[in-house]
């Protein structure tokens, strides 16, 4: 069995319009969710063997607020160039290399490739991901390698708007 948890950075700034969408960093609401679902995570017991995130800033920040929350060591946190551009089929492909030694994989990336990796692999077809919101899925796998569509049952799916009225 394996868990994969995917998460959607995030919200991001758009107050710089000069800079480069690779750095765009995180807005106000961005850094009130990114600790707000780090606790959340803790509370589900959420404890990843391994964290990849994409290293544009808004996704590396979120990663490592997340990690710091669940005390996961963020010098341990992989970037992965690829996690910034890429499609649904590429991202299947890093999940199938990562070693069979990693029982719980964290992913923090983009949409719409983590949404589209999530209905690829999930039991239950997710409409979006907001920013900041976890999709986590149980998989009925030995090894990474063997990620297929459906595969996978969901655990949980959480996101900053569902814990406010």
């Amino acid at each position: 069995m394996k868990t994969l948890y995917l998460v959607r950075h995030a919200k991001s700034s758009w107050k710089y319009s000069d800079l480069d969408d690779f750095e765009r960093p995180l807005n106000k609401r961005g850094h009130k969710n990114a600790p707000f679902m780090g606790k959340v995570l803790k509370k589900l017991k959420a404890t990843p063997d391994l964290v990849i995130s994409s290293p544009a800033n808004r996704a590396a920040m979120t990663a490592r607020i997340i990690a710091a929350a669940i005390n996961y060591p963020l010098k341990d946190i992989r970037y992965s160039a690829t996690l910034y551009e890429l499609s649904k089929n590429t991202l299947t492909r890093i999940v199938k290399q990562i070693d069979d030694s990693v029982n719980k994989a964290m992913i923090v990336g983009h949409n719409p490739t983590i949404n589209g990796l999530a209905n690829y692999i999930g039991d239950q077809p997710v409409g979006n991901i907001p920013t900041c919101g976890v999709f986590c899925v149980v998989l009925d796998i030995s090894s990474w390698e063997k990620i297929s569509e459906h595969c996978g049952r969901l655990k949980f799916f959480e996101f900053p708007k569902k814990h406010t009225s």
